[in-house]
């Protein structure tokens, strides 16, 4: 076996660990979520046993992950991203910016007008406006995010955003599955 292969080989154990612990999953609930044995998957964390495919993928369904992000297969040597728009509802699109979901997902979002509809789920969410103006109703009360200015907020909280009047608006969206937050710098950290 060549040492690239075995290089990427025990990089999988020390990653699928990292990936259980980034979500709060213990083994025990992993092994309840994907049907593989408790000590199979203690010994692919630990390197002990070599990963086959038939324990990959559902490890990769449940983490929600691409198979090769996993795997962290040799870059292609193409660092160009291909952008793949979603047309929603009337006239909205949805521009996914990050490749693999899981922790934060990033999205350029242009937002037609529709009615106000409240929602809350699981998560965390910032939005940046890039054009146009967004109205955001954080259960009793309402603002407008104008260019250039951020919101951020807990989507437990009853929540909706939209453009502010007839106008499309467009915004860089982070949204945090899991409460995970973006971390803003806005000057020299107080460590350097």
């Amino acid at each position: 076996m060549d040492a690239e292969l075995v290089e990427i080989l025990d990089s999988i154990g020390p990653r699928l660990r990292a990936l259980r612990r980034d979500r709060g999953l213990t083994l025990e609930a992993l092994a309840e979520d994907t049907g593989i044995s408790l000590s199979t998957l203690s010994r692919l964390e630990s390197g002990k046993r070599r990963p086959t495919l038939d324990l990959l993928i559902p490890l990769a369904r449940t983490h929600r992950v691409a198979l090769d992000q996993l795997v962290a297969a040799p870059a292609t040597g193409d660092p160009r991203v291909h952008l793949k728009p979603r047309r929603r509802e009337r006239g909205s699109v949805l521009v996914p910016l990050t490749q693999y979901p899981g922790r934060v997902q990033v999205f350029k979002q242009v937002l037609a007008h529709r009615e106000p509809k409240l929602v809350t789920h699981a998560g965390y969410e910032w939005l940046y406006v890039l054009a146009g103006e967004l109205r955001l109703i954080l259960g009793e009360r309402e603002f407008t995010v104008h260019p250039g200015e951020v919101a951020e907020f807990d989507t437990s909280e009853p929540h909706w955003f939209g453009p502010a009047d007839a106008n499309a608006v467009e915004i860089l969206h982070l949204f945090g599955p899991h409460g995970d937050q973006a971390v803003i710098r806005t000057g020299p950290s107080a460590t350097s």
